[in-house]
């Protein structure tokens, strides 16, 4: 049973969840995790400009995901950065490009869900989950989140992201903080979370 896990990652910080929640789907017998990447839109000397070049190198080695890759996968979780409250555009172009998959019903009964990273506390993780949770909806796929049987999310004793909507990592204004051990255990819990309801589905 493959588990594509498929995110954009400009510093890192949206990276360290996806990996975190691949080593959540391994944990699930019979379940493999599959990493990708969306492909890039901004131009290498405009990443530069960002500080982003070495971040994108270390990102190079996660192949490019191509839109049937999705259709051959029996659950799917995304993960993007925040902007402005939204997926970013990068993660936006790609999904735009899946309709073909939409017309065919392709990704209709799969399971899938959303992580993703903000600078601040309250810099729109959730209205970034929910609003990407609204294409899912629209190609029929059954949305997995983050329930609350994972405690961590519930944590007051630290600055921490999670919701029930999915994993978040909170990088800071700077992009200078990444993702901690609880936030890692988010994703990992999300991951093995629709890895074990994908095995139910698949019966």
């Amino acid at each position: 049973m493959n588990v594509l896990v498929v995110f954009y990652s400009l510093y890192g910080h949206v990276s360290a969840l996806a990996q975190a929640a691949a080593e959540g789907v391994d944990q699930v017998p019979g379940a493999v995790a599959v990493l990708r990447r969306v492909p890039e839109t901004l131009p290498p000397e405009v990443i530069g400009k960002m500080g982003a070049a070495e971040a994108q190198k270390a990102l190079s080695v996660v192949p490019v995901c191509a839109v049937d890759e999705l259709a051959q996968a029996d659950a799917i979780l995304f993960g993007t950065p925040t902007r402005f409250g939204n997926m970013c555009g990068q993660m936006r172009q790609f999904l735009d490009a899946t309709g073909g998959l939409w017309a065919t019903g392709a990704l209709v009964g799969k399971p899938g869900g959303v992580f993703c990273s903000t600078a601040t506390q309250h810099g729109g993780q959730e209205t970034t989950l929910m609003s990407f949770i609204h294409t899912l909806l629209h190609h029929g796929m059954v949305v997995v989140g983050l329930p609350y049987t994972f405690a961590g999310q519930s944590r007051v004793d630290e600055m921490t992201g999670g919701s029930p909507y999915g994993a978040t990592t909170i990088a800071g204004p700077d992009g200078g903080r990444m993702p901690s051990e609880n936030e890692l255990e988010a994703a990992r819990f999300q991951g093995r979370h629709l890895a074990t309801i994908a095995a139910k589905l698949k019966g």
